[in-house]
């Protein structure tokens, strides 16, 4: 099982014209009310107050893009300008994207899923998929004539966002709860970051980060660039669907924090569908919460339509602890309307989870990888996932930044030559022996 690049549709040459800056961009229009709103820092409807998202002309589109044109472009995010909310690919910045789709067999074997692949998005500049965020975030704020680029974060925004002001030639401040794990901290540190620890859970942060923006007149990727931000998760879906050679697959398994992730590769899916890239296909969407925050999950499991939010979250998955989480509703309709599901996942399953990415994958997940990994086995055994299914998990983020899941384990300490040594790695081999077998070696 390996992923290719196949066929491709006819269509513009690779030599094609550029289009005319910005074309494909109609402007900003609200997600509820469908009312229209003109491009800039917006983010809420004046109207109704609901969420601003990204409008595009899929007519300029479509006579500009094709299969052809992406496969003659460089690898990355903006092989796919002509479906991202810039005027132009940025001249500066990080390399983000094109990251590695894995064929999965001995995980999916352990986890009873057939045909499981994994959406790799460690390998990003900053080890998460954030980078993809803030990427087209701030290519737009630069377009707008931002000076400063800043974030509310639960922890890997922090280092993105960082880093790709650094890369650009821009100041940074990222407000992170007080308790956030001091790797992801460090991070952000190291790209030259302000950055601002508050007592408070992540909404709390984000409330006092909209005040923020309009005092100080910065680019908050999350806040008043929020409409741009959340277009890049869909690259995520771009390059899935190119990368299994131009076609969906059954199911997708996400990690829930905001909401915007998940929904935003099911709205990739349906871009792709109306420019032509792929033939439609129904994809039912899994998501994963951990149950110490999940007030998605418990609305899904509850039959709710409304989202309750979580006060006081509880759970070492920090990076998805949002109690508020702004896309929530619209993730909840998406699992439901697709025939999907949303699981909670308590913390002892998570930590398993990421054990057994990485001894049967060799891929090191962070806490949210852990979540939707057990969420991907408990969406198999409940029958959300069926027999023969083609899965693709999205793997969003390292561990090397999430130690409170290190519970690995480590053999009793000798000194060399202590004839202790063979009592203290005595059980490595047993264990090793019962991996042999669980891999099927």
């Amino acid at each position: 099982m390996t992923a290719t690049f196949l066929d491709r549709t006819s269509g513009p040459s690779p030599t094609a014209p550029a289009p005319v800056p910005g074309a494909h961009v109609a402007g900003l229009a609200c997600k509820n009310c469908r009312r229209p709103q003109e491009l800039g820092a917006f983010f809420v409807c004046p109207a109704c107050f609901g969420p601003l998202e990204v409008v595009y002309d899929y007519d300029v589109i479509r006579g500009l893009l094709s299969r052809d044109v992406i496969a003659a472009r460089p690898a990355g995010i903006w092989r796919y300008a002509e479906l991202l909310p810039v005027t132009a690919p940025p001249a500066r910045g990080l390399a983000v994207g094109s990251s590695p789709l894995v064929a999965a067999p001995r995980l999916g074997d352990a986890i009873g899923i057939d045909n499981l692949w994994l959406k790799d998005d460690t390998r990003n500049p900053t080890l998460s998929f954030k980078d993809r965020v803030v990427a087209v975030a701030a290519a737009r704020a630069v377009e707008f004539g931002f000076d400063t680029l800043a974030c509310a974060s639960t922890g890997n925004l922090a280092g993105a966002t960082a880093a790709a002001a650094a890369a650009l030639g821009l100041r940074s401040f990222v407000f992170v709860p007080w308790d956030l794990e001091p790797a992801k901290i460090d991070h952000a540190l190291a790209y030259g970051a302000t950055v601002v620890p508050v007592k408070g859970t992540y909404d709390d942060i984000n409330r006092l980060c909209l005040e923020i923006a309009d005092e100080e007149g910065w680019a908050f990727v999350n806040v008043n660039m929020r409409p741009f931000y959340a277009e890049g998760s869909k690259t995520l879906g771009f390059e899935i669907a190119e990368q299994l050679g131009w076609r969906l697959p059954d199911v997708i398994v996400s990690p829930i924090a905001s909401g915007s992730l998940f929904t935003k590769v099911a709205r990739a899916f349906r871009e792709l569908v109306e420019v032509g890239l792929v033939e439609p296909k129904e994809v039912r969407f899994v998501g994963g919460q951990a149950a110490g925050c999940s007030p998605v999950a418990t609305a899904f499991g509850s039959g709710a339509s409304e989202i309750t939010p979580v006060r006081v979250p509880d759970t070492i998955v920090r990076s998805l602890s949002i109690g508020s989480p702004a896309d929530g509703r619209y993730a909840l309709e998406l699992a439901r309307g697709t025939g999907g599901s949303v699981e909670g996942v308590t913390d002892e399953p998570t930590a398993e989870a990421i054990r057994r990415l990485g001894r049967l994958e060799g891929l090191f997940a962070e806490t949210a990888g852990g979540v939707t990994i057990a969420a991907a086995e408990q969406a198999r055994r409940a029958g959300v996932i069926r027999d023969g299914d083609e899965v693709v998990a999205l793997i969003t983020g390292n561990g090397v930044k999430t130690p409170d899941a290190r519970r690995f384990g480590l053999a009793e300490s000798v000194e060399a030559g202590d004839p202790g040594l063979a009592r203290a790695i005595a059980p490595t081999y047993r264990d090793f022996e019962a991996l042999k077998g669980e891999r099927g070696v």
